[in-house]
């Protein structure tokens, strides 16, 4: 994961230290904006790096950017974003506290499902931010991130309500529903505030 993609202009981020400082964070964000790595890089109005606290208890993830985030560069706005905000608030965070990015950082013609050469491409960047980061728990939002982050192809009924981890430092994991889908399914908004809850309860086992 840490090695540059071919077509893409930037340094090695994996000659980089986990938990670098501001100037390695500028650094990986302007690798992001100019990376040629996958064909989504032809037809994006610009790159969804990520936004929130770089040394957040909570890591959000979700699948890639879409109409509204393509154009503001900031992932999760719109009415899905408001919604997200609604369920981090209900669990006692601001958007800021949070940090927040996707499995891709490039938006994906009319929305479609990620393609695994393109998950591919973005991994590295990805991997560093969750590493810095090092969050106490990651939020995965929605089936296609949580499967592309844990490389696994369970659904996402039979992942909710578990407990996963990521990386060498078994950083906990919960699946939950996208803001998306929860729009379109309002009823599912309890099993979402359930999977809150565990990721409260796992997060608070984390606190030094």
């Amino acid at each position: 994961m840490g090695a540059s993609h071919s077509g893409c202009r930037c340094v090695d981020v994996g000659d980089i230290e986990p938990g670098a400082g501001g100037d390695a964070w500028a650094q990986l964000e302007v690798d992001v904006s100019i990376c040629q790595a996958c064909s989504l890089a032809k037809t994006r109005t610009q790159t969804v790096f990520g936004t929130g606290d770089r040394h957040a208890r909570w890591m959000v993830i979700g699948e890639a950017p879409g109409a509204d985030e393509d154009r503001q560069g900031e992932p999760f706005v719109g009415r899905a974003g408001q919604l997200l905000n609604a369920m981090l608030q209900a669990a006692g965070f601001q958007r800021e506290d949070v940090y927040i990015a996707n499995i891709l950082k490039c938006r994906p013609p009319n929305n479609r499902d990620p393609q695994v050469d393109e998950v591919a491409a973005c991994a590295q960047y990805l991997q560093r931010q969750i590493e810095w980061v090092n969050p106490q728990v990651i939020l995965a939002v929605g089936q296609i991130a949580a499967q592309n982050l844990l490389q696994i192809d369970t659904p996402i009924g039979r992942m909710r309500g578990n407990r996963y981890t990521w990386g060498p430092n078994n950083i906990p994991v919960v699946v939950t529903y996208h803001p998306a889908y929860l729009l379109r399914s309002p009823t599912e908004k309890a099993k979402s505030w359930a999977d809150l809850c565990l990721a409260l309860s796992l997060s608070n086992e984390n606190v030094a």
